[in-house]
């Protein structure tokens, strides 16, 4: 089992970089691979896939949406993993939540077992 907290959220304009972190309790956190969803205001009911990595760092898979300008990342030596977002556009703006699962990263939210509490992501214009 594995517990996740989120942070690095705020209030940025556009086109400045912001970097999240996702900081993981216990002594497994190799073991999973890993993911940064966000929920965008008004879509309560949807969670969008926006990046993922694998156990080992070495595989890595972005929305879209996001690619070209966000970098995923990890530490396992520190149980922690990033999301450096640059060039942020309004559109980002959205609750980010880390993932992690036993299985192979996906874009589906249900592959996951376990969520941090999201850090709030705000870009103005």
């Amino acid at each position: 089992q594995v517990q996740l907290v989120e942070s690095g959220g705020g209030l940025v304009q556009a086109g400045v970089s912001l970097r999240l972190s996702c900081a993981a309790s216990g002594r497994t956190f190799s073991t999973y691979s890993m993911a940064w969803f966000r929920q965008a205001p008004g879509k309560e009911r949807e969670r969008e896939f926006v990046a993922g990595i694998s156990r080992s760092g070495g595989s890595t898979g972005y929305a879209s949406s996001v690619k070209g300008r966000f970098i995923i990342s990890r530490e396992n030596a520190h149980n922690t993993m990033y999301l450096q977002m640059n060039s942020l556009k309004p559109e980002d703006t959205a609750v980010y939540y880390c993932a992690a699962t036993n299985d192979v990263y996906g874009d589906n939210p249900w592959l996951y077992d376990y969520w941090g509490q999201g850090t709030q992501v705000t870009v103005s214009s």
